[in-house]
């Protein structure tokens, strides 16, 4: 497979796991394409509206630490080879690779809906995570504002939220983070995967730079939000000889606590992750394989609860006993953030509340 520039997938399949037609190239002048019709342009970055009829998801999962989470856009131009999220463009007949980088999907109204759902009589205050299936600050939230407009509707609530991310956008937010903050009703975490500024713009191409990542979290920090630093995913023989330098880092700016997870290859990602590890690290692509698959129980990926997240065998306790001497060394103690939910005030309908 090629390398693509700017992007993290190195091909475009269209999904099979929902019996979609499929499209398939065809004509004899295929091999002289570049011949015929000249260099294929860039890859543009499209977006297209959704308009859900709700914007809140639930989730049962007992290895998670949240039961609901907003989702503002679908699709991430982070382009992360990871992601664990791609297989979700297949619901949309859009291939899990190049299209869930740059054929992207936005909410303009998540705000409203958000706003609405936490109307209704029935509603059970609970933290919002956001970030937890596409980046909620990707570039194009500079534009739409979907995120900002979320946060906007918690502060007025006082509804808690936990925010994962990993751009530095994030500071454009402190406003309305920080006075949240105060009073127990926000957290976020910053992912930072690698160090290694080639390897950061491989496996992360549209990305903020790491140490960019690591001024937002000193940023969120002075502003006196709780902040930790996701080291996730770590994947073996690429970026696992970096936890330690990753905790030490994470120290340093003053976060106050550091996780980590072992990568995940559910659906398509495993095919997509062997393709671009065939393209940008041939010479260690079936050692990383091979260790991946220690880990996931001998597949390429383990769904289990609670597994999934952790991994098992001698490579993963070996990641776990790393990562647990480097933060007891830098002094994170990776303490739980309470966030406060007896604040939340149902948002002003068309008539006033009496009480």
């Amino acid at each position: 497979m090629s390398k693509i520039a700017g992007r993290g997938a190195t091909e475009n399949q269209t999904s099979r796991r929902f019996n979609l037609p499929e499209r398939q190239a065809d004509g004899d002048w295929l091999d002289a394409r570049e011949q015929i019709d000249g260099t294929p342009a860039p890859i543009r970055t499209t977006v297209t509206t959704l308009t859900p009829k709700t914007i809140i998801s639930y989730n049962q999962s007992p290895d998670i630490g949240f039961d609901r989470s907003i989702n503002g856009f679908v699709g991430c131009e982070h382009g992360c080879i990871y992601c664990f999220a791609r297989p979700t463009h297949a619901y949309h007949d859009l291939s899990p690779g190049l299209d869930f980088e740059s054929r992207l999907f936005a909410k303009p109204d998540a705000p409203a809906l958000l706003r609405r759902e936490l109307m209704k009589p029935g509603y059970r205050v609970g933290p919002i995570a956001m970030g937890t299936n596409t980046d909620p600050y990707q570039p194009i939230e500079g534009e739409w504002r979907i995120t900002r407009g979320i946060l906007e509707v918690l502060a007025e609530t006082g509804h808690p939220l936990t925010i994962t991310t990993k751009s530095d956008r994030v500071m454009r937010d402190i406003d309305l983070l920080a006075p949240m903050a105060e009073k127990g009703l926000a957290a976020v975490a910053l992912s930072v995967t690698s160090l290694t500024p080639e390897i950061a713009r491989t496996i992360e191409p549209r990305a903020p730079r790491p140490e960019r990542r690591l001024a937002a979290v000193r940023a969120l920090r002075a502003a006196g939000v709780p902040t930790f630093v996701s080291i996730a995913p770590v994947i073996p023989a690429i970026t696992d000889h970096e936890m330690e330098h990753l905790v030490e880092a994470a120290a340093d700016a003053g976060a106050i606590g550091c996780f980590f997870i072992p990568v995940r290859l559910p659906h398509e990602v495993a095919p997509l992750f062997r393709a671009w590890l065939d393209a940008h690290f041939p010479d260690r692509a079936a050692k990383v394989m091979g260790i991946i698959r220690d880990i996931r129980g001998g597949r390429d990926n383990d769904p289990g609860f609670h597994s999934r997240m952790k991994g098992e065998g001698a490579w993963a306790e070996l990641m776990r006993t790393r990562f647990h001497i480097a933060c007891r060394r830098h002094g994170l103690v990776n303490r739980h953030v309470p966030l406060r939910t007896d604040l939340f005030r149902p948002p002003e309908g068309d008539q006033l509340r009496l009480f």
